[in-house]
């Protein structure tokens, strides 16, 4: 028998997800981001599961490519663009579109013999201060960019570092306004990408041409006052295992890696199979919630690499092999991820090739 952990994919629901971003954004088209293995959910899974997607975002080249030999027809958007000369040759072969970002990129694509039609997001860094021209530099690389292939399609793009915060809408109105000043310098229309999955909710004038949605498609929020399902959202993944052992603890017994955790009463303690070696936080502190046959309870102890421990109190029918929920469905990964000072965009992208995962819906 395997190891009981699991990651069961909803794939219904990513579409639902999927539905809620549309009714956001009207007439904008939407770029799948599917990075880092669709945010750890599988990227051919979610591939498929939304492919009325008008696009889809990677990072790696090898990502791109096996988007395109699965049959994805759509445009597929290298987030951080080529490495190497070597890779745009990929890049013309496998009809993709590339970000960029750099001077070096710049040169390197412009000494390049290219022969299909080049599709361009042009990167403008209007205060992340990340990857991008800045906004006085755009026109200047636009124009060199129109002198090298004057049948090239380029669209705008920039990233917003503050959306998710509503503290920080002058930070986003200063971002918008720095790229503003770039298109007033320009003649003609370009198409433009702006919002991220924060600016999606909360900022209906930056969405533009695309939209590039990324863990609202997962269940997940962006926004640290709201959960993904407070948003209309459902959750894609649910993280589950099983209790493989009961410990019985008495008063001032110590438990786990440092002896953190002190019981201050006799108590019965459930080993669950799942650890840091699985994505689970090690740092998740006793007082993290999890669900023990539906029934809310909460971690005790240091996580260790294969095994975490829960508290059994007042669930008297758990017993070996009874079924954990560390997040997902009952359980919002958000609320998992506040408890141990991270984000659920860690939790779901760090999850383990060991950990098996099972689509629940075709």
């Amino acid at each position: 028998m395997s190891r009981p952990i699991r990651a069961f994919i909803n794939c219904a629901a990513l579409r639902h997800n999927l539905a809620v971003v549309r009714r956001h954004v009207h007439q904008a088209r939407i770029m799948a981001v599917v990075k880092a293995d669709a945010y750890g959910h599988g990227l051919l899974r979610v591939a498929r599961a939304l492919d009325a997607v008008d696009g889809f975002a990677v990072l790696e080249l090898e990502a791109a490519i096996q988007l395109r030999e699965a049959g994805f027809n759509q445009p597929i958007l290298l987030l951080e663009g080529f490495f190497s000369i070597e890779e745009i040759e990929a890049i013309d072969h496998y009809r993709l579109n590339t970000v960029i970002h750099c001077h070096e990129q710049l040169s390197m694509l412009l000494a390049h013999k290219k022969t299909g039609k080049p599709d361009i997001f042009l990167k403008i860094n209007t205060g992340m201060n990340r990857l991008g021209f800045r906004p006085e530099e755009g026109n200047s690389v636009l124009n060199r960019l129109r002198q090298w292939r004057t049948d090239i399609s380029i669209t705008l793009m920039t990233h917003f570092a503050c959306a998710d915060d509503l503290l920080e809408a002058d930070h986003v109105d200063q971002q918008l306004g720095n790229f503003a000043r770039l298109e007033e310098k320009r003649e003609g229309c370009i198409p433009r990408t702006l919002a991220n999955s924060a600016a999606i909710l909360r900022y209906p004038g930056t969405h533009a041409d695309w939209v590039r949605p990324g863990i609202i498609l997962y269940g997940a929020s962006p926004l640290p006052d709201k959960t993904g399902i407070e948003l209309g959202l459902q959750p894609v993944m649910t993280l589950t295992s099983r209790i493989i052992a009961v410990q019985h603890l008495d008063f001032s017994d110590r438990l786990g890696y440092g002896g953190q955790f002190v019981a201050d009463q006799p108590m019965r303690v459930g080993v669950v199979a799942a650890g840091y070696a699985d994505g689970y936080p090690r740092h998740a502190p006793t007082g993290t919630p999890v669900l023990v046959n539906g029934r809310r309870t909460r971690l005790i102890g240091r996580v260790s690499m294969d095994m975490l421990t829960v508290d059994l109190s007042g669930i008297n029918e758990a017993g070996a092999g009874s079924l954990v929920t560390l997040w997902g469905e009952g359980l919002p990964v958000e609320e998992v991820a506040r408890s141990a000072q991270t984000i659920s965009y860690e939790l779901l992208a760090a999850l383990s090739p060991r950990v098996q995962t099972v689509s629940s819906v075709p």
